[in-house]
């Protein structure tokens, strides 16, 4: 079988032409800032999509530690109530005492996980809005390409710097 050759000697040319010719005009130098700050606003999307996820996997993980907790916290309560039902002896009522007390321990020890799951889950939200905003950015800044209108590019840088705000308040 024969092989179809492809004439890709002038390609190269070509395209090297081609892009000092944009470089060199008004609205080329215009389309390679767009690109670059379209690129940039892409990377922030990602670590934030990344972190966002992180998040939310840690708030995940903390609520399940603290259902563990209040597992044990009702275990301990109901350890409690029947060594309750003979508090004559005092064997039975000093086992009552020692598990109201790790009850507080246990409880404490699970509003402390709530508390931290709540905290990722705050990070997470704001994390997820910058996603949101800087992937609006991006397909504001391909309408801005397409259409050639440097205020839609504004707009996007606008939507994008807002979404900093948010990305940076997700790691406070």
């Amino acid at each position: 079988m024969e092989e179809i050759e492809i004439p890709t000697e002038h390609l190269h040319e070509t395209i090297h032409e081609k892009a000092e010719e944009a470089l060199k005009g008004k609205e080329g130098g215009w389309n390679m800032y767009v690109a670059i700050s379209t690129a940039l606003i892409a990377v922030f999307a990602a670590i934030s999509g990344l972190m966002a996820g992180h998040h939310s996997n840690e708030a995940l993980i903390q609520q399940v530690k603290a259902s563990d907790q209040w597992a044990y916290y009702q275990a301990k309560g109901i350890k409690a109530e029947i060594k309750s039902i003979n508090k004559n002896d005092p064997q039975d009522k000093e086992s009552y005492e020692r598990y109201k007390r790790e009850q507080e321990t246990i409880k404490e020890k699970a509003e402390s996980f709530e508390k931290e799951s709540e905290g990722h889950l705050a990070h997470h939200v704001l994390l997820a809005r910058s996603v949101t905003l800087f992937q609006i950015a991006i397909a504001i800044s391909a309408i801005a390409i397409l259409t050639k209108r440097k205020s839609l590019w504004y707009g996007s840088l606008f939507v994008a710097s807002i979404g900093t705000i948010f990305f940076v308040l997700g790691f406070i």
